[in-house]
């Protein structure tokens, strides 16, 4: 099967390629291990990945104009010739591997843990199974940065516009019972950018490989804030 892989070494190449590779596929294979074929052939050839199991969220790549978790991904899925790029919308370190700080940067900027405003209490935060429910499609983000890697706002505003992942973070702790900083959390993704210029095209929610839908999250902040603004 024919797969093109993009190459660039900043260092040595002053443009980047498309590398052509025929590699013998098997029943069961992941685009995980044609990569690692791949890099058996050429030690030089650059990705990131760790688990295998679609847990790490770091072998996050552009599959045939899609981005997808390499390691679950499999090539019976694929049509060829499989062309693997780096994610959209972040500079290039070496081939496959992309520059994340931005995205992290993000993700941090909405304080994704609990805040309270009450003495910490002496044993654990109860909820109800009601409560509990609402934090489902929220918390099994793995940060592998596939959303917000193919949103064109996130490409055209990084610096501003929070994007896809941080907004669904920002909002799994909007919707935590046990979080007491709703006003704060509000006001910090109040401004023309940070929250509403989300435009709704959903690329997120095609790319998120654990089926989770941030555009629904910002949808929430957004009737939220409204709400509290009446």
């Amino acid at each position: 099967m024919e797969f093109r892989v993009w190459r660039f070494n900043p260092e040595s190449d002053s443009e980047p390629r498309m590398e052509t590779h025929q590699i013998e596929v098997s029943r069961g294979m992941m685009l995980r291990d044609v990569l690692l074929e791949i890099k058996r052939r050429d030690e030089s050839f650059a990705f990131r990945h760790s688990c295998g199991e679609g847990v790490c969220g770091s072998d996050g790549v552009n599959v045939n104009g899609r981005n997808r978790l390499a390691c679950i991904t499999p090539v019976s899925e694929l049509k060829a010739p499989v062309e693997v790029r780096p994610f959209p919308g972040r500079p290039v370190i070496r081939d496959l591997v992309v520059d994340m700080g931005q995205f992290y940067a993000q993700y941090q900027a909405v304080e994704p843990w609990l805040k309270r405003q009450e003495p910490e209490p002496e044993q654990e935060i109860l909820q109800s199974p009601e409560e509990r429910a609402r934090l489902d499609g929220l918390w099994e983000c793995i940060l592998c940065g596939c959303c917000s890697t193919s949103c064109p706002s996130f490409w055209w505003n990084p610096d501003r516009f929070l994007g896809p992942q941080a907004l669904l973070s920002a909002w799994r702790f909007l919707a935590d019972s046990r979080d007491q900083a709703e006003e704060e959390r509000l006001d910090a993704l109040d401004g023309p950018y940070r929250l509403f210029r989300c435009h709704t095209v959903m690329n997120c929610v095609d790319a998120c490989p654990k089926h989770l839908n941030p555009t629904q999250a910002i949808g929430h902040i957004r009737n939220l804030m409204l709400k509290k603004s009446v």
